[in-house]
């Protein structure tokens, strides 16, 4: 069991919000959360990250930005563009869904185009891209892991939280047996406490996506909806 304490937690966590209806008074506070308590970034759609920047100027704080969230079924044009675009207004890292339906029929070489596109498009930006593990079997997971491993993207990542349900530890464990100990693995969807969240980093997690940072760092309550 880690020694890891719960403020120590922080600099794992992407601070997250990414409902539909989040207003710029709800990405204020995220920002204001992630300074207070020393979060490695906020999380949050493209649209916001102009906003998220501007707040966040100056600050130790990235901002990271989500494209073809949460489906991942767009043209790959498409999603390079958002990159570029979101990266262009203040995004300092990239999380992308890959096209999970392809993966799914097995047409390889249409997930690694479509990852290496965003890739070339982020440039030095660090690229993290979402498995959607829950909608997986395992050899599908591994293959995508290989195929993210073989491209040299920053980390690969369970979950968007918006599917059937989240990150898992023994994904997380297989995710690291795969890529090997250089790349990153990042936990995300139902990890709301302290609890989860070390159990994560046990099984090979470098980073954590939540909704609940402040409770899992606080050891406030918090109520079990959300990233």
């Amino acid at each position: 069991m880690t020694s890891i304490t719960p403020a120590a937690l922080a600099q794992f966590i992407d601070h997250t919000l990414l409902a539909p209806d989040a207003t710029r008074e709800q990405i204020a506070e995220l920002c204001k959360e992630a300074q207070e308590y020393g979060f490695y970034s906020v999380c949050v759609n493209s649209g916001q990250v102009p906003f998220a920047a501007q707040l966040l100027a100056g600050q130790k704080v990235k901002v990271c930005a989500v494209i073809g969230f949460p489906l991942g079924a767009g043209l790959s044009e498409s999603k390079a563009f958002e990159a570029q675009q979101a990266i262009a207004v203040g995004a300092g890292e990239i999380d992308m869904v890959l096209n999970i339906g392809a993966l799914r029929e097995g047409r390889l070489d249409a997930v690694r185009d479509d990852i290496a596109a965003v890739h070339q498009a982020c440039g030095a930006v660090p690229l993290k891209v979402i498995l959607e593990t829950c909608l997986l079997d395992e050899a599908q997971k591994i293959r995508a892991c290989e195929i993210c491993r073989e491209l040299g993207v920053a980390f690969v990542k369970t979950s968007t939280g918006f599917s059937r349900s989240g990150a898992t530890a023994e994904d997380i464990a297989l995710m690291r047996r795969v890529v090997g100990p250089q790349m990153g693995v990042k936990a995300s969807g139902g990890v709301r406490d302290y609890a989860t969240a070390v159990r994560m980093i046990e099984a090979g997690a470098t980073r954590l996506g939540t909704s609940s940072g402040v409770s899992i760092v606080s050891g406030k309550l918090e109520d079990a909806s959300g990233y």
